[in-house]
């Protein structure tokens, strides 16, 4: 290039380089800085090889060969292409620069294809989350990474104990244990985005990141994000369902039920900065039957030992709830130990009674429903066959002349809104199939929590957590002289759960009475 410059007349010169960045944008740091030199009147000529070195923009190269280095009275020169302004306008310049923007999309469709080749075959996409590594011997294949991979365990293990995520940041912090891109930076991992100055700065928005990833339980996951053009690059969140997911191809760092529980909680669980309705068992769990807020967590001043929860909305400023749903611990812990161990009793026991009243109070049935959406969805297959061959009858009629061009039509637009209703018909049972294996899953993974559980002889959070989703407090009803409290407890998975009244009566408890909606005598505080 000195000597391309040298010939034009040209003897001092200053190279700007954009080594590695792709030419289709223009927010390249050498070119920026060439750009401001033009601006302050500091340049006279531009030369590059060839309009592909400019950039691979079609309209961003016309505005600046057509308008910003005439406007500025800068001489523009490619010289393997032999363009040179001094000369007037080359009409080939602008068939160029649309040629050399083909060739980045190009590019771009094959980098698409063989991301999507490698992602639906199981390849990673993405570098290794927090936890992992990948092996020096494969590196397709991710390690975990001990120090990091049990900082995750304690974000998840004080999740599961009713933590919130500023509070766990906040522990993380005291603790003195670098942020996730502080340790990347410290380890040599690649670094995706900025590094604090304080590295052991741990934000929520980064636990909640954490605790939301599927990989920790050695899956990989693929196209999670898209990008809509090579023209933006921008990455924009996929649907689920467009997801590649490859179920343990790795070694967890999380056990997939606790990252089941984990995430049936994250969308329940209001993370209040309270110090100790975040220590309690039921923090976050206790909803007012009238407004929805929560139940906050509280002792007496004048007796510590007598702890109890209200509506947040009755306590606070608000004053939105007009009555105050008190309900104390030590009476709630007996509610929900009774109920919990009944309800134990009952599943393994009579586990297919259970799995019927589960289908009856769902709507959800587990086996005849999906047979005949995979008969139904088998049947339309078939049709749609019937119906490609219908077409090829078709149009050998219509060649043939046994067939008229207008009766052809009206056939065919017959069988193309047929086949149009029945991909509709399959998509819609495809999704409903997918709804139920997903519902069976997770009944499963009840089923086997309620399976290596026993009579309980005392509540922990642990216990809570892995069983409770909610549970709705109703204001005390007075009743001929004796005060009633109704509480309705939601369980993980199965939600509201009502146990026979032939087993309840069985067991000591009155016929008609319901399992859920508890009624108790309260009299006495």
């Amino acid at each position: 290039m000195q000597k391309a410059t040298a010939e034009f007349g040209y003897s001092r010169v200053l190279e700007f380089l954009d080594d590695g960045i792709s030419g289709w944008t223009f927010d390249r740091p050498g070119f920026r800085a060439m750009e401001q030199s033009i601006i302050k009147g500091e340049i006279d000529a531009v030369f590059v090889k060839d309009m592909s070195r400019l950039g691979r923009n079609y309209l961003q190269c016309g505005y600046y060969t057509e308008h910003f280095f005439p406007d500025n009275d800068v001489r523009f020169i490619a010289v393997n292409d032999n363009v040179d302004s001094s000369k007037g306008e080359n009409e080939l310049a602008p068939v160029k620069n649309l040629f050399n923007e083909w060739y980045i999309r190009d590019t771009s469709m094959k980098i698409r294809a063989s991301h999507r080749i490698k992602g639906n075959s199981g390849e990673p996409l993405s570098k290794p989350p927090y936890g992992y590594k990948k092996d020096p011997d494969d590196k397709k294949h991710w390690l975990i990474d001990e120090r990091a991979a049990e900082v995750v365990r304690q974000i998840f293990k004080l999740y599961v104990e009713g933590r919130g995520t500023e509070q766990i940041a906040g522990q993380l912090e005291r603790s003195g244990i670098l942020t996730p891109n502080a340790y990347a930076k410290e380890h040599g991992f690649k670094v995706s985005g900025m590094v604090s100055d304080n590295k052991y700065c741990w934000r929520s928005s980064t636990v909640s990141k954490i605790l939301a990833q599927e990989e920790y339980c050695g899956d990989i996951i693929n196209f999670k994000t898209f990008s809509r053009s090579y023209k933006n690059k921008k990455r924009h969140p996929n649907d689920r369902e467009n997801w590649a997911i490859f179920q343990g191809v790795n070694e967890p760092i999380i056990e997939r039920e606790i990252f089941e529980k984990v995430q049936q909680k994250r969308g329940t669980v209001h993370n209040k900065k309270r110090k100790n309705a975040e220590h309690n068992m039921f923090s976050g769990l206790l909803v007012c039957s009238d407004c929805g807020g929560l139940l906050h967590f509280h002792f007496n001043q004048g007796n510590r030992n007598i702890q109890y929860f209200n509506c947040s909305n009755n306590n606070g400023r608000s004053r939105t709830c007009p009555t105050t749903h008190y309900i104390r611990q030590d009476y709630l812990e007996k509610i929900v130990l009774t109920d919990l161990n009944r309800l134990i009793a009952f599943t393994n026991q009579y586990k297919d009674e259970f799995l019927r009243l589960l289908e009856k109070s769902s709507g959800f049935e587990f086996g005849q429903k999906q047979k005949s959406r995979e008969a139904e969805m088998e049947r339309l297959r078939h049709r749609n066959e019937e119906i490609d061959r219908l077409f090829g009858t078709l149009y050998e009629d219509k060649i043939k002349g046994n067939l008229s061009p207008e009766r052809f039509a009206r056939m065919s637009q017959v069988y193309e809104k047929e086949q149009e209703e029945n991909n509709q018909k399959l998509s819609a049972l495809s999704e409903q199939i997918k709804s139920d294996a997903k519902q069976i899953d997770t009944t499963k993974v009840f089923l086997d929590i309620v399976e290596k559980s026993t009579h309980l002889e005392k509540l922990s959070t642990e216990v809570v957590r892995e069983f409770i989703d909610k549970i709705v407090v109703h204001h005390r009803q007075e009743i001929e002289g004796v005060t009633y409290q109704k509480v309705e407890i939601y369980y993980n998975v199965i939600g509201r759960f009502e146990l026979p009244t032939w087993y309840t009566a069985g067991i000591g408890f009155s016929p008609g009475r319901s399992a859920v909606s508890l009624l108790r005598n309260t009299k006495n505080g």
